[in-house]
């Protein structure tokens, strides 16, 4: 007497709908990423308050006065801004790679400091 298998782990069908999925959330990351607005300033927040807008198309460091004594470095350059130093203990917003689109964030919870880039919408068509 032959013994069938119980069942198959994945079907043909379920690997084509695992692979398509996967291809459309891959197209649609990067249309997104493209496509995004570029940013114009970047927003400096310290404890949900803002405490300076500085431009994306100025080079500049500025060094950010964090909570309980703690402090960042935010350096804007090439039309990008990083934190390339922080007094948290680890460090996270630092390995942030540079943000310039609009939406982009680095935050450092230890401190209390969001940067966040802000830009325009974009208008396909005006009214008027």
């Amino acid at each position: 007497m032959k013994q069938t298998p119980r069942c198959l782990l994945f079907k043909t069908a379920d690997l084509v709908l695992v692979g398509g999925l996967l291809a459309v959330a891959a197209v649609l990351f990067l249309v997104l990423g493209r496509w995004s607005a570029q940013g114009r300033t970047v927003e400096v927040q310290v404890d949900g308050k803002t405490i300076a807008t500085l431009p994306l198309d100025i080079d500049t460091t500025y060094i950010i006065d964090g909570v309980d004594g703690g402090h960042n470095t935010l350096v804007i350059a090439d039309g990008k801004a990083t934190v390339t130093e922080a007094t948290c203990p680890d460090g996270v917003c630092v390995r942030h790679r540079a943000i310039d689109r609009a939406g982009q964030s680095i935050i450092c919870l230890p401190n209390k400091v969001v940067v966040k880039v802000v830009g325009e919408p974009i208008v396909d068509a005006e009214a008027g």
